[in-house]
């Protein structure tokens, strides 16, 4: 068997195009800020990405790169000035942040309606009860992946690898959700379970998200399952995927190792801007 390749870059740059055209008919200009501290070269490549794509799709940029040694204090004055600032209709900081610095504090310091990456204790509240709000950048275009490219989800066994804020958590809710269009029975495991394979074999999607570089293996999936790799771990200047790339003699769907859930992470954060903007305007 060979998978279906999810392509997350064609699909991205679709969503891209779609949200190009949409803003050329608002009445103001979406404003995506980015907050960086210190000089991590990941976080920058990271930002660098972002900015580019604001300006591919005509999204404002509004960029505040702070010193690593800045205080809580300080930070949290740049917080609140992205909160109170008009042209910034949404906003991240990035993480990881110096370890001088609280990062659950900072993250809670964001406006819950300026958040990008979805992740305010008020915004998972909202996901939580099913009720409209941001949601986290990565399950939010892993779902998209999953219905553009027509794999079944509802009322299928969907496992998840991995318990993060960022994607493991999330994600298990979302694909739950009636209102969604996932409605799955779901399973969330993570590398503390001794076994994954007794519990990923059930599954008819697997969305691993560990940061485990090839830890879903061919002999863990069930024949015809989808398979996507959310969790990435970088090794020098190779970007490795949890999911084996040998996994596609086995899957029915997976995504490829580089070009995946990483442009669709990015795209979503366009896509939680303009929704932040549109809700500005009513």
């Amino acid at each position: 068997m060979t998978a279906i390749l999810l392509d997350g870059q064609a699909l991205a740059d679709k969503v891209k195009n779609e949200i190009a055209r949409q803003i050329e008919h608002l009445s103001v200009t979406p404003g995506l800020g980015t907050i960086l501290v210190g000089d991590d070269p990941a976080s920058h490549s990271y930002v660098g990405a972002k900015i580019r794509d604001c300006e591919e799709v005509g999204i404002t940029s509004i960029h505040e790169h702070l010193p690593a040694d800045i205080d809580q204090e300080a930070l949290v004055a740049v917080i609140e000035r992205f909160n109170s600032d008009p042209q910034v209709h949404a906003y991240i900081v990035q993480l990881p942040l110096p370890p001088q610095l609280d990062e659950e504090a900072a993250l809670r310091a964001i406006h819950p309606d300026k958040d990008a990456d979805g992740l305010h204790p008020i915004n998972l509240g909202r996901l939580v009860m099913g009720v409209d709000g941001p949601v986290p950048c990565t399950p939010r275009g892993i779902q998209m992946m999953l219905e553009t490219y027509d794999v079944p989800v509802e009322g299928r066994h969907v496992c998840v690898i991995g318990r993060g804020l960022t994607i493991g958590r999330p994600m298990a809710l979302l694909m739950a959700l009636k209102r969604s269009t996932a409605n799955a029975a779901v399973t969330v495991v993570h590398t503390g379970v001794a076994d994954l394979g007794k519990y990923t074999r059930q599954a008819d999607v697997i969305i691993a998200a560990a940061g485990v570089p090839n830890l879903v293996t061919p002999d863990m999936v069930k024949p015809g399952a989808a398979v996507i790799g959310g969790g990435l771990t970088r090794e020098g200047k190779r970007i490795l995927s949890d999911v084996d790339e040998s996994v596609g003699e086995v899957a029915g769907w997976v995504t490829p190792r580089l070009g995946g859930v990483g442009p669709m992470t990015r795209a979503m954060l366009l896509k939680n801007t303009v929704d932040a903007a549109i809700a500005n305007t009513k």
